[in-house]
């Protein structure tokens, strides 16, 4: 797996133990969850957000129907939150469109001033070509940080006493895959097998070439 496009943000993963029980969207993953804490009450479930490895807190009190209840009201609550504040209408004035810019100040010496006057279309908009360069430019080693700190959490939540666990999370960092599979090989095979879907983004070299061609991107 060459990065976490295979995780869904939707998609999440439930531990009873080292065992994986479900696989999906949260309501399936916590139904099946909740029969699996119906079977054995002292069960120590986990859930997992696919592509963060954050932990989701479900409340499985009450029936199934409540259950799911509440995970869509938090559904609810949460895109209500997310939801961006759309700035004061405003008259349309002739010319041309603000295209969702946004004024901040922004601090700089005078030379940087200077050359940014100097720029075809001015300090705005050369500023934005350079943070659009960075932001491509950057992209696959975000990913990558990204990745490792989804595989951290896992590892952390699911493995912190096993054998090896410092040895792997070094690993993990360095970027040493084969030398992963080694240390977690003797761990149960669902922690292993979820841990080296994680890992094998988090592994991935950036691509130099892409970097570099993008990093000789004229402003």
């Amino acid at each position: 797996m060459s990065n976490l496009s295979e995780f869904r943000r939707e998609s999440y993963t439930a531990f009873a133990g080292p065992k994986s029980i479900a696989c999906g969207e949260l309501s399936e993953v916590a139904l099946k969850a909740k029969v699996a804490l119906g079977r054995n009450a002292n069960a120590q479930i986990l859930i997992f957000n696919d592509l963060t490895s954050e932990l989701v807190e479900i409340d499985f009190r009450g029936t199934p129907a409540h259950v799911l209840q509440r995970i869509g009201n938090r559904s609810l609550n949460a895109e209500s939150i997310s939801e961006p504040i759309q700035p004061d209408t405003e008259t349309r004035r002739p010319g041309r469109p603000k295209l969702g810019v946004v004024a901040r100040e922004v601090t700089l010496l005078p030379r940087h001033w200077e050359w940014l006057a100097n720029q075809p279309g001015g300090a705005s908009v050369a500023l934005r070509k350079l943070v659009e360069h960075a932001r491509q430019a950057n992209q696959s080693h975000d990913l990558r940080r990204r990745s490792q700190e989804s595989a951290y959490r896992f590892l952390s939540s699911m493995a912190g006493n096993k054998p090896g666990f410092e040895e792997a999370i070094r690993a993990l960092f360095a970027g040493k895959q084969k030398r992963f599979h080694e240390i977690v090989a003797p761990w149960p095979k669902d922690v292993r097998n979820h841990a080296e879907k994680l890992v094998a983004a988090a592994c991935v070299e950036p691509d130099a070439n892409h970097d570099e061609q993008i990093g000789r991107a004229h402003v």
